[in-house]
């Protein structure tokens, strides 16, 4: 059972979703029907086409999500919210929101999914007979601090359960409301239980606005790297994803700018549009850049055997051929020229502690 209701109305133009990243909404393959427009000129047009957000509440049985993909280096994962406002076009996680009902265009971005009870399961998982402390990434597939977060702090409350067990976790984010958690994060880190990975796709902020509309700018985000290195924090950059003839250009600049900052570490993902994101995508780039959407679409297509969908494993998020083998080794040379010699301490598993937990229950 789900309770919808509306947040924060958002006001469209007629050619183009300014503030948002998709600019159609795909059909879910799931479904049988779809809605068309048939007669641009009748009353009901925009009925399947609200733009207001929408933050619908479900109540999970369980919040951490196991993964046995040989294209991840973690196995347990956190996502207190599906779907995400900020509206990053390449986003793979638009493709999971068809399994609950909705588009992975721009329902991706309005319609939300929440889950206020994420604290108390995690809790509860820790406290399973026989549990052993593995790392857990918040996020993974949303973003745990998007806008939402700002009035839920569902993610902040996982974080208190984290510090209250001692368990390591792993933050993966691109907004820079992670810094006001910055308390807990300190506790956490004196006991090498936490590290932030902050995502930038972009310095160019033109590219930045149209790609991600609702993230923060390239320089708010280096503020965060500069934070949390002088509060002793691990933090290393993310290039996620890397878009050939789009912003593959940026990578030594935006290495050096993170390395200036405090970063300990690089790591990036080659652009893929599996599912509904090569049509979003598609969609997007003829009308945010029709000069040279057919080459971009072109250069990635040339990374994963000539299509834009690449399902295959070990292969899908590093890609194959010329253009992408001269991507990983300009990111190599650029790592290697300003990182050199740093990389993000091991997260430790030896101060989980459930007994305490069980004594008395935040809950």
């Amino acid at each position: 059972m789900f309770l919808a209701y509306l947040y924060m109305p958002f006001e469209n133009n007629n050619d183009y979703f300014k503030g948002r990243g998709a600019q159609v909404n795909t059909h879910n393959k799931f479904l049988k029907n779809k809605y068309v427009t048939e007669h641009i000129e009748g009353l009901d047009e925009m009925l399947y086409e609200n733009t207001a957000t929408q933050i619908i509440e479900t109540f999970p049985k369980s919040i951490v999500s196991i993964s046995d993909s040989p294209d991840i280096s973690f196995k347990y994962s956190i996502n207190p919210y599906q779907g995400c406002e900020h509206g990053c076009l390449y986003c793979y996680a638009r493709n999971s929101h068809e399994y609950w009902g909705f588009s992975a265009g721009l329902d991706f971005e309005r319609k939300i999914i929440v889950k206020r009870n994420a604290a108390e399961l995690l809790e509860k998982f820790f406290n399973k007979p026989g549990y052993k402390p593995m790392p857990i990434i918040l996020s993974g597939n949303t973003d745990c601090y998007q806008p939402l977060e700002r009035k839920l702090r569902i993610t902040r409350s996982l974080l208190e359960v984290f510090l209250k067990y001692k368990h390591p976790v792993s933050i993966i984010s691109k907004n820079n409301l992670v810094v006001r958690d910055t308390d807990l994060l300190k506790e956490l880190a004196k006991l090498n239980l936490v590290n932030v990975t902050v995502t930038i796709t972009s310095l160019n902020e033109s590219v930045r606005q149209k790609l991600e509309p609702r993230t923060v700018t390239a320089k708010s985000k280096l503020m965060v790297i500069n934070k949390f290195a002088s509060e002793n924090i691990p933090v290393r950059v993310m290039m996620g994803p890397i878009i050939p003839g789009l912003t593959s250009d940026e990578i030594p600049a935006l290495i050096k700018a993170a390395a200036d900052e405090g970063a300990s570490e690089a790591i990036f993902t080659l652009i893929r549009l599996n599912g509904a994101i090569g049509e979003i995508f598609s969609d997007w780039i003829h009308k945010a850049y029709p000069d040279r959407a057919e080459k971009v679409l072109n250069l990635i297509a040339s990374c994963h055997g000539g299509k834009l969908n690449d399902s295959r494993w070990g292969n899908r998020m590093r890609g194959d051929g010329k253009v992408a083998e001269s991507i990983h080794q300009l990111f190599r040379i650029s790592v290697n020229r300003f990182l050199k010699g740093r990389s993000l301490p091991k997260l430790s598993l030896d101060h989980f502690t459930p007994a305490a937990g069980k004594q008395t229950s935040l809950f």
